[in-house]
């Protein structure tokens, strides 16, 4: 293990995080800039994610594909204001062995023109709909300069789903269900509290006609976009020719929907829980959920090794033994500590003669004797479940303290320089955004509340002073 963390997180958090990913062995640094390494111990995170996501999604009838990497330029331009969005964020393949192409082939931003190709060949009936394809696959958006591992990488990870209905109420109705299982996995599994909302018509995906996401807060003063749908209504089914004979034989254009959740969810994740001696994971994102370390001399190293065997085999993989005898005990705390371990269980010579062991929490370092008879899949599931709840709850708290509403604009800039998640009354003229990022040197607007999306009466743009529409987040973003 290398030396612990230097940077402290509420003094340099940008200097905290990238020793973190470091020194905890989670991402590497690659030879294309702005590329990272994602290492096994992060990977392991992603599975997570994966497994538990795709099983639901499974549950309500989508299905996994994989489409190619490789987009002909043709098809990335069917779609104006889709091309137009993610133009400056295209890679481009030019040439071949020694052959310039005859067209240019962009290297995946995202599906939809390479994937809606294939749909308008396959859907033909209503019968044919509705179609519920996902991929888990790789991304490349070239739009920025500074990288930082995990949120904000030129290459990324997620799962990108792409439904299509016969009507706008079926696919309307998904919304609720696929934005259900996001949150359903960010709090019972991530430990993450957001906010659930409609992006501004400024903020959309680009040839969308609605965008929903759930929004985060992060230490630095940063928001943070986390899972994403999109109501695409017949935007891409008209620019595609995805149409179909509906029951009364008439031809119809079809509905759409895409959804997302990348590796970015994990930097948000390391980037909440985590402290000043390392990473905190969550107990039911943790593949290892706990090590049990023995403390021990000569003496009574067999004595010791032995009872902490019997531990780990009536726990049933839920721990796992650290007996590595080049290293001392307080060095293997430390490096746990580092790597985020829920808990640890030590046993030391008075343990075995007092028929127990202490049970350290890694969120808040409580510990609890527990005798050794007690020590069940049972007891340790009740310790992980209190943390997993703890580490919710904090979350939660942490992204409330950071919220002020204001009213004005002075206000606004005032909670933009202390670094504030700002909650206030906005027109909906994409101008006042403008004007809000130019006067605050940057913050944007996150989303429009759901469970809050209208002002008071009488509320005024915090901008312009006209008659608001919405309550809006507003914070400088990733």
């Amino acid at each position: 293990m290398t030396e612990g963390l230097k940077a402290k997180k509420e003094e340099d958090f940008s200097e905290w995080y990238t020793e973190l990913i470091q020194k905890a062995d989670l991402a590497d640094y690659s030879s294309v800039s702005g590329c990272m390494v994602l290492k096994p111990a992060v990977y392991a995170l992603w599975e997570t994610v994966q497994n538990v996501i795709d099983k639901e999604f499974k549950k309500i009838g989508i299905q996994n594909a994989y489409f190619p990497l490789l987009i002909p330029e043709k098809l990335l331009q069917k779609e104006k204001k889709h091309v137009e969005g993610f133009s400056p964020e295209v890679a481009w393949v030019t040439e071949a062995g020694e052959h310039k192409l005859n067209e240019r082939l962009a290297i995946r931003p995202t599906s939809e023109t390479i994937m809606y190709d294939s749909y308008s060949k396959w859907i033909r009936s209503w019968r044919d709909l509705p179609l519920k394809i996902n991929q888990w696959n790789n991304v490349v958006r070239w739009e920025f300069k500074n990288p930082v591992a995990l949120l904000r990488t030129r290459e990324f990870l997620w799962n990108e789903g792409h439904t299509v209905f016969a009507t706008k109420e079926e696919a309307d109705a998904e919304r609720d269900v696929i934005l259900g299982i996001y949150q359903n996995f960010l709090k019972d599994h991530m430990a993450l509290y957001g906010i659930l909302g409609r992006k501004t018509e400024k903020e959309k995906f680009a040839g969308a006609e609605a965008t929903y996401s759930i929004e985060f807060f992060l230490p630095s003063g940063k928001g943070i976009q986390g899972p994403d749908f999109h109501s695409d209504g017949q935007g891409f089914a008209k620019a595609f020719d995805i149409k179909f004979l509906d029951k009364n034989e008439k031809e119809q254009y079809a509905y759409q929907n895409t959804f997302a959740i990348t590796t970015r969810m994990l930097g948000v994740m390391i980037a909440i829980h985590g402290d000043n001696k390392g990473l905190v994971i969550p107990p039911m994102m943790a593949p290892k959920k706990a090590v049990i370390v023995p403390i021990y001399f000569d003496k009574v190293k067999d004595k010791v090794l032995k009872v902490a065997k019997q531990v780990e085999k009536s726990l049933q993989g839920l721990a796992f033994l650290d007996e590595r005898e080049e290293h001392t005990a307080g060095w293997k705390f430390s490096e746990w500590e580092l790597k985020g371990i829920p808990l640890r269980i030590e046993i030391g010579p008075k343990d075995v003669e007092k028929n127990q062991a202490i049970v350290v929490r890694r969120d808040n370092g409580e510990k609890q004797t527990v005798r050794l008879d007690d020590l069940s899949d049972e007891k340790i599931n009740e310790i992980l479940n209190r943390m997993q709840h703890a580490l919710y709850e904090k979350s939660k708290k942490f992204l409330e303290a950071s919220t002020v509403e204001v009213k004005d604009l002075n206000a606004l800039v005032k909670a933009a320089q202390n670094k504030k998640f700002i909650k206030a009354p906005y027109c909906g003229n994409a101008k006042c955004e403008d004007l809000i990022k130019t006067k605050t040197e940057g913050v944007t607007a996150r989303c429009i509340p759901l469970n809050d999306p209208t002002p008071k009466k009488g509320s005024k743009c915090v901008n312009c002073g006209k008659e608001a529409k919405h309550n809006v987040f507003f914070a400088k973003a990733y």
